[in-house]
């Protein structure tokens, strides 16, 4: 198994405040690279984590299941906790899915949960896990989007440097929506800080999904939700990142006063 050159897990050593960033869904630690460097420039402990069956080869993710993505957060964590006493959460997309659902199972300070689905993207029928499944029999793979790859950046340099699977394995759509079931059943749960970003012109999960989260999140003693602008779905890496790494060092920095 090789590893996408430039789209290696990273460890970035600073204080005893660590952020985890978890990437997203065909995505790789790439896509985090950016915001773990800002961070870690103020300060910060950042590893940036490759979940089970990314950055390698898409048959590596058609073997893989929600819980393996589950348990490559949970072991980045402690290893994290080698270095952090206290340790963020930070996710795009599946990543922010895996941060809400996984802040329920393990003792963390807060979470930055961008471009976050609530339901699964381009679902209108509701299709089943089963039926998803079933399907992937006969269907390998399906295409991320009806748009040229790229036409949702408003960074186009950035996206020609940008690293992930090209097509969506569609056993791993069954996966992730089990994986959104999980997260939905959670929420109720989550009782740390919570960040939520979306970008108002992000086409692939619309941007009412983060009411939904919102809305859901009802015990969290401290939940913000802003919306930017300028960017698509990979806040991280397109046009408007610069706002989104100040968004996430306030909250952080808010946080840790509150406990000061």
């Amino acid at each position: 198994m090789r590893i996408i050159e430039t789209a290696e897990p990273f460890l970035l050593p600073g204080s005893r405040t660590g952020i985890l960033l978890i990437h997203g869904f065909t995505g790789t630690p790439k896509e985090m690279r950016w915001m773990g460097d800002t961070l870690n420039g103020l300060g910060y402990s950042c590893l940036g984590v490759r979940l089970a069956g990314h950055a390698t080869t898409p048959d590596d993710m058609i073997g893989s299941r929600w819980t393996d993505w589950a348990a490559s957060v949970e072991d980045g964590f402690h290893l994290l906790s080698g270095f952090a006493d206290r340790i963020f959460l930070a996710g795009l997309s599946m990543g922010g899915i895996l941060s809400l659902l996984m802040s329920t199972r393990m003792n963390v300070a807060g979470i930055i949960a961008m471009s976050t689905p609530y339901l699964l993207p381009n679902d209108p029928k509701d299709y089943p896990v089963w039926y998803i499944k079933f399907n992937s029999r006969f269907i390998k793979f399906l295409p991320k989007s009806k748009e040229a790859p790229g036409a949702s950046w408003f960074d186009k340099e950035a996206y020609k440097d940008h690293v992930s699977y090209p097509q969506n394995p569609v056993r791993s759509i069954a996966e992730l929506k089990s994986l959104l079931g999980e997260m939905r059943a959670a929420l109720p749960s989550v009782n740390k800080p919570v960040l939520l970003i979306h970008s108002k012109d992000d086409t692939y999960v619309l941007p009412g999904n983060m009411e939904r989260l919102y809305a859901a999140l009802v015990n969290a003693p401290d939940k913000t939700k802003v919306y930017i602008t300028g960017s698509g779905h990979v806040v991280t890496r397109d046009a408007a990142r610069q706002q989104v790494f100040e968004l996430a060092r306030d909250f952080i920095r808010r946080v840790e006063d509150s406990k000061a």
